[in-house]
C-alpha cells in the first residue's frame, strides 16, 4: 500500500481562508469565494494529500446591479468571506459574511457532496470572520476582530437568538500589534474550548502568526498562546488561519494558508502535537515541505482541469466559476455541440472588469500556462475576445473589432486604477486564434489572481 505523502503547499493555487471538518474518512473543506459563482466550493479528500472540488454552497448571493456588474458596479474583492463549515447530527451547515451585502449568510444541508443548499438565515450585519460552534445542541457563532464575541442563535439556527448570549470573551492585545486577532476557528474538545485567531506583530518578525486562546468556560476567562510561528523562508510571508481536525485514529493536522504572491493564498498542512493542553503546529516550530500521512494515496481529479467543452447540456465543469453572476442566457454548450458560445449582452464602457460571463479557473505555481482558440467569425462591432489575468493590475490578450468592423488583435494592461490602457495592436484578418498566457507566479507579487477565460462576443461559435 503506498502511503499518501503531503508536498507542501498541498495545493499550490488560490484556497483561502480554509475551514476543514472530518466526516468519518473524509475530509472536506471550504474556502473563501468573493466575486466568483458558484461561490463557496467544497472539496474533499480521503487521503489529505489529493482534494477535488465536489459542491459549491451558492450559485449566487443576490441578484442586484453590482453582482451582475451593471452599471459599473461590482464586488470585487467582497462577496462571500472566510466560510465557517460545521456538521451537527447528519446535517452541514455554512456561514459567511457578505461584506457588500453587510449580511451574515448561514447555509444547510444534508448531503454535503451531492445535496443542495437551503439559505436559513440572513442576518443585516456582518459577523467578522465567523466561526460556527455547537455546543451541545446549542449553536454560537463567535466572531469578530480585534475584540471577539460569542452571539448565541436559534437551535434551527434560524436567527440569533432573542435574549440570547451576545458579548465579547476576549479583548486581544494592542500593543505590539499591526494587526489585532481574526481569521477565527472555534472548537470544544475534552471539554475545553479554544479559539485559533491570526495576529500580525509590528516586531518579531513583522509576519502573520497563529495563535490560541483556550478556557474551560465558553465566556471565560481565556489563556492565550502563541502556537505557530513559521514562513518556509519564503518572503517573511507568516503561515497562519485555518482548522485544526483529527483523523479516526486521533492524529491531528491543521490546515493553514499562506500569501504566496500572484497566485494567491495557498493551504498548507501542518501536523499538530498536544503539549500541556496546547495543540501545538508544525515540526519544532517549523513547516515541513513533505509530511507522510497514515492513509492510502487516493489519486482524486486535480483542480485546475483542461475543457474540450464536450458537454451535453448547459451545465459546466465544477473546476469553472464565473466572474460574477453570469446572464445564464447569454452562453450554451448546445447551441452548438462540442464549443462554447458566449454573446455579448452590452458593450462595456470600462472594458472587460465590466463584462459579465467570463470564465475562469485558477493559476497554479509556481509556474502555468493557459491556452485557448477562439472563433471570431460572428464578433461584431465593440465585440472583445481573448484571454485575461485577473487582478487589480492584470493583463489581456484578444481580439477587438472596431466600429468600422475591422479586427485587431490587442494588448492591454490595467495598473489598479479599473482603466484598462492598450499597449499593442494589429490587425488581424483570420476567423479564428490561439491565445496563451503563461504565468510565472513566483516572481509576480500580487494577490488573489484567476486565469480568465474571456471570450465576450456575439454568437461565438
Amino acid at each position: 500500500m503506498k502511503k499518501a505523502i503531503i508536498h507542501n503547499p498541498v495545493i499550490w493555487a488560490d484556497v483561502p481562508d480554509p475551514d476543514v471538518i472530518r466526516v468519518k474518512d473524509c475530509y472536506y473543506m471550504v474556502s473563501t469565494s468573493m466575486h466568483t459563482m458558484p461561490g463557496c466550493p467544497i472539496m474533499k479528500s480521503k487521503d489529505l494529500a489529493h482534494w477535488e472540488i465536489v459542491n459549491y454552497v451558492f450559485d449566487a448571493i443576490d441578484n442586484n446591479d453590482a453582482h451582475n456588474l451593471a452599471d459599473n458596479k461590482g464586488i470585487y474583492g467582497k462577496g462571500s468571506w472566510a466560510a465557517t463549515l460545521r456538521e451537527h447530527k447528519g446535517n452541514y451547515y455554512v456561514g459567511f459574511s457578505s461584506n457588500d451585502m453587510n449580511q451574515f449568510y448561514l447555509y444547510k444541508t444534508d448531503d454535503i457532496e451531492r445535496g443542495l443548499w437551503k439559505q436559513v438565515a440572513a442576518v443585516d450585519q456582518i459577523l467578522h470572520d465567523p466561526a460556527l460552534l455547537f455546543d451541545g445542541d446549542t449553536p454560537y457563532v463567535i466572531c469578530g476582530n480585534g475584540d471577539i464575541g460569542v452571539v448565541e442563535f436559534e437551535k434551527d439556527l434560524s436567527g440569533i437568538k432573542k435574549d440570547g448570549i451576545q458579548q465579547k470573551i476576549i479583548h486581544s492585545p494592542k500593543e505590539g500589534i499591526m494587526l489585532r486577532c481574526e481569521g477565527g476557528h472555534a472548537y470544544k474538545i475534552n471539554g475545553t474550548y479554544y479559539l485559533l485567531y491570526i495576529e500580525w506583530p509590528s516586531s518579531n518578525n513583522r509576519r502573520r502568526r497563529q495563535i490560541c486562546y483556550r478556557s474551560e468556560n465558553l465566556l471565560g476567562p481565556y489563556e492565550r498562546k502563541i502556537i505557530f510561528d513559521d514562513d518556509m523562508e519564503y518572503h517573511n510571508c507568516g503561515i497562519a488561519q485555518g482548522a485544526i481536525f483529527s483523523t479516526e485514529d486521533g492524529i491531528w493536522y491543521a490546515m493553514l494558508f499562506q500569501d504566496h504572491g500572484a497566485v494567491g493564498r495557498i493551504p498548507i498542512i501542518l501536523p499538530v502535537n498536544w503539549i500541556d493542553g496546547w495543540p501545538m503546529i508544525g515540526v519544532d516550530g517549523k513547516a515541513p515541505e513533505f509530511l507522510e500521512t497514515p492513509f492510502e494515496e487516493i489519486l482524486t481529479g486535480p483542480l485546475v482541469i483542461s475543457d474540450e467543452f464536450n458537454y451535453t447540456e448547459n451545465k459546466l465543469a465544477l473546476n469553472w466559476q464565473w466572474n460574477h453572476n453570469p446572464d445564464n442566457t447569454l452562453w450554451s454548450f448546445t447551441q452548438r455541440p462540442g464549443y462554447l458560445r458566449l454573446a455579448t449582452g452590452h458593450i462595456t464602457e470600462n472594458g472587460v472588469l465590466y463584462a459579465r460571463n467570463t470564465l475562469t479557473q485558477r493559476t497554479e505555481g509556481p509556474a502555468c500556462t493557459g491556452i485557448t482558440r477562439v472563433e471570431l467569425s460572428n464578433m461584431k462591432a465593440g465585440d472583445c475576445a481573448g484571454l485575461l489575468a485577473l487582478q487589480s493590475t492584470f493583463g489581456m490578450i484578444g481580439v477587438r473589432k472596431d466600429n468600422n468592423g475591422i479586427k485587431r488583435v490587442v494588448m492591454c494592461t490595467n495598473r489598479g486604477d479599473y482603466q484598462e490602457k492598450e499597449e499593442e495592436s494589429s490587425v488581424y484578418e483570420k476567423d479564428d486564434i490561439y491565445l496563451k498566457i503563461t504565468f510565472d507566479l513566483e516572481i509576480a507579487l500580487i494577490l488573489l489572481p484567476f486565469i480568465i477565460l474571456k471570450m465576450v462576443q456575439n454568437g461565438f461559435r
